[in-house]
């Protein structure tokens, strides 16, 4: 009896245990909400650097407006193409797209751009908490202009594993003055025109050309002093804080070119987020940030209150002609254009890649993060190499393959077996064991191709990313590459040629980090780590932008004929629209 009496009690536990699970997912249902959003995407006059320019705007307004939701929320955009003569789509960068991969925004391999006129609903659930942003997928839209900040908050009765008193804001970009078409052409000439460095850097939309908020003879400065009344499109946009506080900065790269560094002028920044995934906390003064990454640190304003402080991001990686960005850290309740005592933080030297590598390679999971498996199914190595083609043109290639897209998306045409969509021909898995990273390429022609890696679902895969020469004697460039679909742990980074003997060994299967986006530095490797588990069709490139354009990337695909309820006009063009 009293054997039945003990499995009655533990009956009446389960049935409590599984009614409070229900009301507490009931809860979590009530919870989330779907939030919609209509946007129209046209070019405005706007003066993002106190020059007027055109921009890509989102209703009227630049950058975009910023979307903020909690974890497990919905996330509806209407938007309408009321650009001219382009198509256009909008990218949701570290949005994982579990269930919706036509709604990652990839011209040509999510979905067809939308068409001038046409209105599409980008639908998809938040899956994670962290820092994100979105912008422009098609042609070089993201150097018009067309990006903004998408910030998820941690679900209810949900804690971040740090604790801090505000936030703030930062979304970083580069900016030219010569229009994007311009550029393109440039580009797709020959010999090709290089787009040259940018005119300004922005923070938040924001710049100055040809005049410095820190100008004048105050810091012995050889620039000419802003005077700005602080209502301009231009004037930066100040960090208002209260003394003896904690905040959290959020900090989102969208660059086109430039890889970036960024300070706080006497403050030390504790990083504790790395795209959407938590960090071991370690403090740094300064920050590289490349195309693609975001971060959060924490600040604690625990300087002279009395004073304000500079905020400076400058150029690293390439010799940089581009002025510093400025803004003020203002500790409330002084005046936001009482300029600070001290000069702005100098950026290290374009070249010191010992201090970029040290930060890099700070960074490590949290503990608790989920670890990679120790294993992997397929190893596939990306040469990255600056080429030619058709006796002049200059591409940039992967294991020299130079990445042209098809005109029909590649999940339609896979998911529907389509024949004659792109290359059936399977891309190579790696490169020549006799070719010199360290030297331009001995026959420097390419060919351009549009094959698809078709990973099996749920496998693990490993890329490694292998730096190479370019065209010119000397020069190998930083890549900032970028996973659709996908967090990856970065297993490590090393100098000169891949050999697996050795370096697997070097490989950090402990608490290596996940991230969406890693750095190849020159005449280096990266070694990556993902399980393929998201069905769907992903684009992996480098997000420089002009790179992109000119070939650098490949594209992964799985499961696809998992992936369901893909809306017509997601599919409405080459031969999935006939």
């Amino acid at each position: 009896m009293a054997e039945a009496g003990h499995n009655n009690n533990v009956m009446m536990w389960v049935v409590f245990g599984m009614l409070l699970l229900i009301l507490q997912g009931n809860a979590a249902a009530e919870a989330a909400k779907v939030r919609h959003f209509k946007w129209d995407v046209e070019y405005v006059f706007w003066s993002p650097d106190c020059q007027e320019n055109v921009v890509m705007g989102i209703n009227g307004q630049f950058p975009g407006p910023t979307i903020r939701a909690t974890v497990g929320d919905t996330v509806v955009v209407e938007l309408t193409n009321k650009l001219h003569t382009e198509g256009v789509v909008i990218h949701w960068h570290g949005i994982r797209q579990l269930g919706t991969p036509w709604a990652d925004g990839t011209a040509s391999i999510s979905q067809c751009t939308i068409n001038p006129g046409e209105t599409f609903y980008y639908r998809f659930k938040l899956d994670k908490a962290g820092t994100y942003f979105y912008h422009g997928h098609y042609g070089m839209q993201r150097s018009a202009g067309l990006y903004g900040s998408l910030i998820v908050d941690v679900g209810e009765g949900e804690k971040e594993p740090f604790h801090y008193d505000g936030e703030l804001n930062l979304l970083l970009s580069d900016w030219w003055h010569e229009s994007v078409h311009h550029q393109e052409v440039g580009l797709s000439s020959n010999p090709m025109r290089w787009i040259g460095e940018p005119q300004s850097l922005l923070m938040n939309g924001r710049g100055q050309y040809n005049c410095s908020i820190a100008g004048g003879a105050q810091y012995s400065s050889n620039s000419t002093k802003c005077s700005l009344g602080g209502g301009e499109q231009c004037a930066p946009k100040i960090l208002h804080v209260l003394p003896n506080k904690i905040y959290r900065l959020r900090i989102a790269s969208t660059t086109a070119l430039a890889s970036l560094n960024l300070a706080v002028g006497n403050h030390k920044m504790v990083v504790v987020e790395a795209d959407g995934n938590y960090v071991q906390p370690f403090a740094v003064d300064d920050l590289d940030i490349y195309s693609g990454e975001s971060y959060s640190v924490l600040i604690t304003t625990n300087q002279n209150p009395r004073n304000n402080y500079w905020v400076s991001v400058g150029v690293r990686g390439r010799e940089p002609k581009t002025p510093q960005g400025l803004t003020l850290l203002n500790y409330k309740p002084n005046s936001a254009s009482k300029l600070p005592t001290s000069p702005p933080p100098v950026t290290p030297l374009w070249n010191n890649y010992t201090h970029s590598k040290s930060f890099t390679t700070s960074i490590l999971a949290l503990m608790g993060s989920p670890k990679p498996p120790t294993t992997f199914h397929r190893r596939i190595t990306l040469l990255n190499t600056q080429n030619k083609i058709n006796g002049g043109y200059t591409k940039w290639a992967i294991n020299n393959v130079s990445l042209s897209l098809p005109s029909t998306p590649y999940l339609g045409s896979i998911k529907y077996g389509l024949k004659n969509a792109f290359s059936t021909v399977n891309p190579p898995e790696s490169f020549p064991n006799d070719y010199d990273v360290m030297k331009p390429p001995v026959n420097p022609n390419t060919t351009t191709g549009n094959g698809v890696y078709t990973l099996t679902l749920n496998s693990t895969v490993d890329v490694i990313l292998q730096n190479a020469n370019a065209l010119s004697e000397n020069v190998s460039e930083i890549h900032p590459w970028h996973l659709h679909g996908h967090d990856f742990w970065v297993l490590g980074y090393g100098d000169g040629k891949f050999d697996p003997k050795r370096d697997e060994k070097k490989f950090n299967l402990k608490n290596p980090p996940l991230r969406n986006t890693a750095v190849i530095f020159p005449y280096g490797w990266t070694a990556l780590r993902f399980v393929a588990d998201n069905p769907g069709v992903w684009a992996f490139h480098c997000h420089i932008e002009p790179h992109l354009h000119m070939g650098m990337g490949v594209v992964f695909a799985q499961g696809v004929q998992h992936v369901n309820n893909i809306p017509k006009q997601a599919l409405a063009c080459g031969l999935t629209g006939k």
